[in-house]
């Protein structure tokens, strides 16, 4: 427990000095360019939709291997079951990565 205090303290101390670290310099150069936010954080999208695309395609594979185990009579219905659920987790991460293509560009 101690541990997950002192990570959390470590996170809230980041974002806390991280306004200061990204803060805007007085100097009198030229204009930076305006951040790309979209592309930045289309990134974290897809990385988080792909995160738990893996996790849903891992826990229905294990939940289908225990129901084939537990009853190899119904393997076939459960193994159809299986592709159809696998499929249509994937497509999250499709529609996912089809929206960031559209935002971005």
């Amino acid at each position: 427990m101690k541990r997950y205090a002192t990570i959390l303290l470590a996170m809230v101390g980041i974002l806390v000095l991280a306004p200061a670290a990204f803060a805007q310099s007085g100097g009198a150069g030229a204009a930076p360019e305006p951040t790309n936010w979209v592309a930045i954080t289309s990134g974290f999208a897809m990385a988080v939709a792909s995160a738990f695309c893996g996790l849903a395609q891992a826990r229905a594979s294990a939940a289908a291997s225990e129901g084939i185990a537990r009853n190899p009579g119904a393997a076939s219905v459960i193994q159809n079951m299986l592709i159809l659920a696998l499929a249509l987790i994937e497509t999250m991460a499709l529609y996912t990565f089809l929206i960031i293509l559209v935002k971005v560009k």
